[in-house]
């Protein structure tokens, strides 16, 4: 069993410190021998993980060559998205495959949503302590 990961959260508007804490953690997006260092927001409202647009350009996917079209729902209803897959790595624990909706829109942040973070990770927020705590998921 690996051990679990606590990070805390952090404000999302620097302006406003104290009001605006989120579950954001740092994690590694990689595909095709590029790597890049994000922050996510964990959303357990989220179906599903959500990418800005240039976070999907700088791993090297070209938006005309990808073809299953998602349809996102809320005030991103009208943003078109792409399905995509990309490596991803969370603190010191094994790589694991995530699919995100590619967005063609920079004003969304790097959402982790229940399709699939939270199915590859066992996630426990103590938001009266600012803390979140991440384990991959144990086999029964």
């Amino acid at each position: 069993m690996s051990e679990s990961q606590r990070y805390p959260f952090l404000d999302a508007d620097p302006a406003q410190p104290g009001i605006s804490l989120m579950p954001l953690i740092p994690v590694t997006l990689a595909r095709g021998g590029r790597e890049l260092a994000a922050t996510g927001l964990l959303d357990t409202g989220a179906a599903m993980s959500v990418m800005p647009y240039s976070v999907g350009e700088q791993l090297g996917f070209v938006w005309e060559q990808q073809r299953t079209a998602i349809v996102l729902s809320g005030n991103l209803a009208r943003v078109p998205a792409r399905g995509i897959i990309v490596q991803a790595t969370v603190a010191g624990f094994s790589p694991v495959r995530l699919a995100f909706a590619w967005t063609q829109n920079d004003s969304v942040r790097l959402i982790l949503g229940q399709a699939n973070f939270f199915m590859e990770f066992d996630v426990c927020f103590h938001r009266a302590r600012q803390i979140v705590e991440i384990q991959p998921k144990t086999e029964p």
